[in-house]
């Protein structure tokens, strides 16, 4: 990983390579940011901003990559060459793809800049405010490895320059165990004036840990925590005037640059949602055509949910199938199936018939793969998911993403890049 210097200031970034440092004297040097307490809030506050806000983001990135590399997406004008890459997979997609070099290099400043504020933890002497900032960061600490490793088949886990590069499953464990490390904290992390108010700590990292369980392999530690989620709990991205919805601003509400595929999700006919299916009208503006996006992306101030409900149950569902435990199996997926929209958090709902498919594991875990491609739908998740399913080739672009020249030059440990 190239070394890089990120200073904070408040809820803002400024990025100063390490191969030419320029000092202004008008702002705070890297100790006195996280030598303080506003100092290390404002730090904290920038980890969720540099994560969400603008095309460059994670959140951006991520759901796009995905979104284009899963046939989730359409693109309304092929300038748009970045993405246009994505769609068309395979070797078009090129080590100096901005969406590819965006998620990598952001996601790898959040993780080393949130290790800087764990290490400085100290500086805060109040209880609440120590534990709030430490499960803060740590969740954005592990959202960044958890992410790159969804994408990506190796990702380094040092700060230093010229770092090795880990395998799948070390990136996993060591995700995992940086939200473990928050366990200490949980029941005091309620968040406090000054610091971002918007995720519930204790049932965001159960989820996360959930969801990286469940990627590890790990069904049993998936399910300990999907059940410790409280449902009713919504932890999300905030957006308004100023700080808009990356996706909506830079896609959805724009005339040049995406929309979802179509009112199947661009699944193929045999997972594609029923035409009664309550999720179809939430994700899609009702009687639009060509499609549009609605859910989270149809206003610059939407919120974007960091998790929803929907997901820990078809983890829940998932982990039983997968150890052949079909009746829970299909206890977990008819709740997503049945759920109306006003029993749901951010009112996602199918309010469909129970399943009535073949009992049998394979038909029950394709069933919950489709659920997750609706009820998930644009989250960017479905990457992950499809190669966990075992999904024809042919159902997305690529398998993984080259690494961006950006760490290629810089890094001579960097692996060759995958195939496809």
């Amino acid at each position: 990983m190239k070394k890089i210097i990120v200073l904070f200031l408040f809820l803002g970034l400024s990025l100063i390579s390490c191969d030419a440092e320029f000092l202004d004297p008008t702002k705070p040097t890297e100790g006195d940011v996280f030598s303080s307490r506003s100092g290390l809030i404002g730090a904290a506050n920038g980890l969720q901003s540099k994560w969400s806000i603008g095309r460059q983001s994670p959140v951006y990135t991520i759901i796009t990559g995905s979104g284009f590399t899963t046939n989730e997406l359409r693109l309304l004008n092929a300038g748009n060459v970045d993405e246009a890459e994505l769609l068309t997979g395979g070797v078009s997609v090129s080590s100096k793809n901005a969406v590819i070099n965006n998620l990598w290099s952001q996601s790898l400043v959040i993780y080393a800049e949130a290790q800087k504020v764990l290490d400085n933890i100290g500086v805060i002497s109040v209880p609440v405010e120590k534990a709030s900032i430490f499960v803060h960061a740590s969740i954005y600490k592990a959202m960044a490895t958890g992410t790159l490793i969804q994408f990506f088949e190796k990702v380094p886990l040092q700060t230093t320059k010229n770092a090795g590069f880990s395998s799948r499953a070390d990136v996993i464990a060591a995700t995992i165990a940086t939200l473990k490390s928050t366990e200490i904290y949980l029941g005091t992390a309620n968040g406090f004036s000054g610091l971002a108010g918007n995720i519930k700590y204790k049932n965001t990292v159960h989820a996360l840990l959930a969801r990286f369980y469940l990627m590890a392999g790990d069904n049993d530690n998936a399910l300990v925590y999907a059940n410790l989620v409280d449902l009713s709990s919504k932890s999300t991205f905030l957006y308004d005037a100023v700080s808009n919805n990356p996706i909506a601003f830079n896609a959805i509400l724009t005339p040049n640059n995406y929309q979802p595929i179509d009112r199947n999700f661009g699944l193929p006919t045999a997972l594609a949602p029923t035409a009664l299916d309550g999720r179809v009208n939430f994700y899609i503006t009702p009687g639009s055509n060509p499609t549009t996006g609605a859910g989270f992306f149809d206003s610059n101030s939407k919120l974007i949910p960091l998790y929803l409900p929907g997901e820990i149950t078809l983890i829940k569902a998932e982990v039983y199938a997968r150890k052949n435990l079909l009746l829970e199996a299909v206890i977990e997926l008819n709740k997503v199936l049945t759920k109306t929209a006003g029993a749901d958090a951010f009112g996602v709902g199918a309010n469909l018939p129970p399943y009535a498919g073949t009992i049998d594991q394979a038909n029950i875990l394709t069933e919950i793969y489709r659920n997750r491609c609706i009820e998930l739908y644009m989250s960017g998740l479905k990457f992950e998911d499809s190669r966990r399913f075992n999904r024809p080739n042919t159902e997305r672009s690529r398998n993984w993403y080259p690494y961006p020249d950006s760490e290629r030059f810089n890094n001579p440990n960097t692996p060759a890049d995958p195939v496809n």
